[in-house]
């Protein structure tokens, strides 16, 4: 077992034990069972942030989820989900388990700032209350960040902020019904956390939070200040249509303080070759044996160069995908009808990559390429970003860096398509993001759309052309449904959020995209 299996473990062992406890004597020690108030919070923080790459890269999210949303994958058992025929109940756990990650980054909060075990939070290697306080606000809003992305309104709950419509995770009295914040308050108020978070690590850049415990940054505070500033970025493009002057205030002032410049800022959580450590992907295809999932036509096409706006062969294709039975790169199509999704076996398409699929991927939370790519389009599609972006990328996959750069110097110059599906083809398995890309500015422009035609297959009998033609909706989903507890537990915060929002259902858009 290697070391961070062995914390891993600490960190469910030392919970459950605690939660396992008698009521009694808990009631003896004044501790609440569900909040393991005495766990040390560098252990708490390694769980926690686990958790939230689990949740986002997990299979119902990510695979039947994001990823198909996006296009780089495509099934071929069972296509409801390509059709967006998404079951109510996907998005229970997602909601839930981002909100337990949620409460335990609240935990230590206020394990660093209640006078009674402050100083207990801040001994050893945990590093300073200001500190470690400001990473957890980091988190939050990523956090917070990918619940409202998918959602929209949802509750929130700030660390500085005080709008009263701030009422998540409540305690003392428990809140089990909080009401709902807007997407404008929640994006306002994550760009103010992250711009305060920003400061306290950089007047503490030298400083170590939390050490080999933090997986994404093992403690370095520069790289969480450069984190927080580049998630600014992110956030701050994203309402840049409905906010503009918050947007660009919020941009410059990250920008002048700083953001990832190279690969080695990049923030990603490592996983383990070991059970039950490893990646979600490779539990999914490997632990859990399946196939149904493969890289999707648009994919492999784009990245030869037979689709979109760049007609040479990507150097990222042989990572990304995998050869089929005839050592080529054959993409599933994307969305077919039922009846003739199973027609290419397994070995006839292109599954995941090796690198992709590894035990111990690391999973990204943002990289430099993104980065590169947002200032580019910040200023006004700057061919010098555009570039850095897609060498970055490349070489993060493992590339060299003279092929990595040849590639750059030999494509068009830069302008919002090229730039924008550069940028899709680097946010690979980062589903999420990148659905919210497509949403957000309608790039790539050759994902498929309704009545398409995404396979002409050649049969005995002639050519069978087959359409995509979703189940629901009229295109990529905006949204996603909210979960089936909070309709019934919550249900007049739930009203009242589709009073203010719309309908609950896929093709309601979220603010920002509105």
């Amino acid at each position: 077992m290697n070391f961070y299996n062995k914390i891993f473990s600490l960190a469910l062992l030392t919970i459950t034990a605690f939660s396992a406890c008698s009521d009694k004597k808990f009631e003896e020690i004044n501790t609440d069972p569900n909040r393991p108030n005495n766990v040390p919070t560098p252990t708490i923080i390694l769980a926690t942030e686990k958790q939230i790459m689990d949740n986002v890269r997990h299979l119902d999210f990510s695979l039947n989820g994001t990823m198909l949303f996006a296009q780089y994958y495509s099934q071929n058992i069972y296509t409801d989900q390509s059709r967006y025929d998404i079951p109510k109940n996907y998005s229970d756990r997602y909601w839930a388990d981002a909100f337990k990650a949620l409460s335990n980054l609240n935990e230590v909060i206020k394990l660093n700032t209640n006078p009674v075990t402050k100083a207990v939070a801040a001994a050893g290697t945990a590093g300073t209350n200001v500190n470690q306080i400001a990473i957890c606000r980091v988190l939050k809003v990523f956090t917070f960040h990918s619940l409202s992305d998918v959602f929209g309104e949802i509750p929130y709950q700030s660390y500085a902020g005080t709008d009263p419509s701030f009422e998540a995770l409540q305690q003392n009295p428990d809140n089990y019904t909080p009401g709902y914040a807007t997407q404008e308050k929640v994006y306002t108020d994550m760009l103010n956390e992250l711009d305060q978070a920003a400061d306290t690590l950089w007047k503490y850049q030298t400083a170590n939070t939390f050490g080999v415990s933090d997986v994404i940054y093992k403690g370095n505070n520069e790289l969480w200040a450069r984190f927080a500033n580049s998630l600014r970025l992110r956030l701050a493009t994203r309402i840049r249509t409905k906010l503009p002057t918050l947007s660009d205030r919020h941009f410059t002032d990250a920008l002048t303080q700083g953001v990832f410049t190279s690969n080695t800022h990049t923030a990603a959580f490592k996983y383990s070759v070991g059970a039950p450590n490893e990646a979600p992907l490779y539990r999914a295809t490997v632990t859990a044996n399946r196939k149904d999932f493969a890289v999707s036509h648009i994919l492999i096409n784009s990245l030869k160069g037979q689709l979109g706006p760049f007609t040479s062969s990507d150097p990222r294709l042989p990572i990304y995908a995998l050869p089929n039975k005839n050592n080529e790169y054959i993409g599933q199509p994307y969305g077919l009808p039922l009846d003739a999704a199973g027609i290419n076996g397994p070995t006839d398409i292109s599954l995941p990559g090796t690198l992709v699929n590894a035990a111990d991927f690391s999973e990204v939370l943002q990289e430099y390429a993104e980065v590169a790519f947002l200032i580019s389009e910040y200023q006004n599609w700057s061919d010098s970003e555009y570039k850095k972006g897609v060498v970055a990328s490349l070489t993060r996959w493992g590339i060299a860096q003279n092929t990595a750069q040849s590639y750059a110097d030999n494509l068009p110059a830069a302008n919002k398509e090229r730039v924008l599906t550069q940028k899709y083809f680097a946010l690979y398995t980062q589903g999420l993001e990148a659905w919210s890309e497509i949403r957000r500015t309608g790039f790539p422009g050759f994902l498929v759309k309704p009545n398409d035609i995404v396979w002409a297959r050649t049969t005995p009998a002639g050519i069978v052309n087959y359409r995509f033609v979703p189940l629901f909706g009229n295109g990529i989903p905006k949204r996603l449904y909210y979960p089936l507890k909070e309709q019934s537990v919550n249900r007049a915060n739930y009203q009242k959020a589709l009073a203010s929002q719309g309908d609950d259902v896929i093709t309601t858009a979220v603010w920002w995209n509105k």
